[in-house]
């Protein structure tokens, strides 16, 4: 029985309609494409179905021993609040890690978040107000609109299209979405969803860009590390004449596969701008301490590691991308970076057909989960035969899932072939 009010004019209204509603940004905010259909993909394990996990971007790669000692070995008394912009020790050792790679930073341009993500919405806080715009060429990493929706910004897409391999829009895309409210553009390189990597050319566009409309270039280059068949990364932070207007985000979640540390950090030279970054990351007081120590240690991982990992990212790639170009009626491009891949299959809906898979199919007792594409699209519509891929389990379980796709489009009561 609902709990009744009676007002002094004998009008009677439910007590729950008085309650407080959700805020307009709270119903906004969008659902993660990449872990939104966990309960179904519970429900399918309950059932005694063994799920391959490719939604996620979460590596079965082994966290550097230095990174796990360093914790191990913690010997302090109390587990203190670091310095709101980091621990001195580690930023100082991270620019040192960044002059390696020809970046020429200081310990005062970085300030450490709680991961890449709460350091891109200190980026966002700091260079835009609500209502301002940031243009992202899509599809792009999921959580930017809800970082976006977070600090008010709008985001204007611009699409990369699947069979340009998912390359850098043409320059003319971009001017035609900069209105007087444009403050920024983002990329990500190598980039997620897709894989691709963009080359100095594409680069040299986007500095041209920022030139002429005073823009700032927030750079997410968290893959730096993984590129593929001899391709090398080029940073923006390389791009000259723009040195104030770049701001870098970086990680450490993949490049030593420790996500759950939770340490990234946003990098600029531009003096300002870091100041008020400052003010933000006091506001939250202080970023992970256990996570700092980690992320310090791990700058000390022997090249040896990336070597490894990078190959058995190159084999696992191939896998994934030989196995779907061989279906029916499915298409993938080779990314160069990354370790992503979005595919066009065959289907009339992903969020469907992803769904369908957890729910209502298995090969062998065995199914898939992915990530349905149109959640890595701000334009609604598109990436609705589309869908991502992580190429993060070993090449025997990618074989395996791979030939369960295979199976379930066959099947599929949407396929669209």
């Amino acid at each position: 029985m609902p709990a009744f009010f009676a007002l002094a004019n004998d009008k009677t209204i439910l007590i729950k309609d008085l309650m407080p509603g959700i805020s307009q940004k709270g119903r906004m905010m969008p659902e993660s494409p990449i872990r939104k259909l966990v309960p179904f993909a519970d429900e399918a394990k309950k059932r005694g179905v063994k799920v391959y996990h490719l939604n996620i971007g979460q590596p079965d790669i082994r966290t550097p021993e230095v990174a796990l000692d360093a914790i191990r070995n913690f010997s302090g008394k109390v587990v203190e609040y670091s310095h709101s912009a980091g621990i001195p020790s580690y930023r100082k050792k991270l620019a040192a890690y960044y002059t390696k790679h020809g970046i020429q930073v200081t310990a005062d341009d970085i300030i450490i978040g709680a991961g890449a993500s709460e350091a891109i919405l200190f980026a966002f806080q700091t260079i835009m107000d609500p209502g301002d715009e940031v243009i992202i060429p899509e599809p792009f990493y999921a959580n930017y609109n809800g970082f976006a929706i977070n600090a008010g910004v709008v985001v204007k897409p611009i699409v990369s299209s699947i069979e340009s391999g998912f390359a850098l829009p043409p320059i003319a895309d971009f001017e035609k979405s900069i209105t007087p409210k444009t403050k920024a553009i983002l990329v990500c390189n190598p980039n997620n969803p897709t894989g691709y990597l963009y080359s100095e050319e594409e680069l040299e566009t986007l500095r041209q860009l920022v030139l002429k409309y005073d823009l700032y270039l927030i750079a997410d280059e968290v893959y730096r590390e993984f590129c593929y068949d001899g391709n090398t990364h080029h940073s923006c932070m390389h791009l000259k004449g723009i040195e104030d207007n770049v701001i870098l985000i970086d990680s450490v979640s993949k490049r030593y596969s420790a996500c759950g540390v939770r340490v990234g950090c946003m990098i600029s030279r531009n003096k300002e701008v870091m100041r008020t970054a400052l003010k933000f990351a006091q506001a939250r007081l202080s970023p992970p301490s256990f996570g700092q120590i980690a992320a310090e240690a791990a700058i000390d991982t022997p090249d040896s590691y990336f070597v490894e990992v990078l190959d058995e990212y190159y084999q696992r790639r191939n896998v994934v991308v030989e196995s779907i170009n061989k279906m029916k009626g499915a298409f993938c491009p080779t990314p160069r970076g990354a370790f992503y891949v979005v595919a066009r299959l065959p289907i009339d809906d992903s969020d469907r057909f992803c769904q369908w898979l957890l729910e209502d199919f298995h090969f062998e007792n065995q199914t898939v989960m992915l990530a349905p594409a149109s959640g890595f699209y701000s334009t609604k519509g598109r990436g609705k035969d589309e869908v991502r891929i992580s190429y993060v389990l070993n090449v025997s379980d990618l074989t395996a899932s791979m030939k369960v796709l295979e199976e379930a489009l066959k099947v599929y009561p949407g396929k669209t072939l």
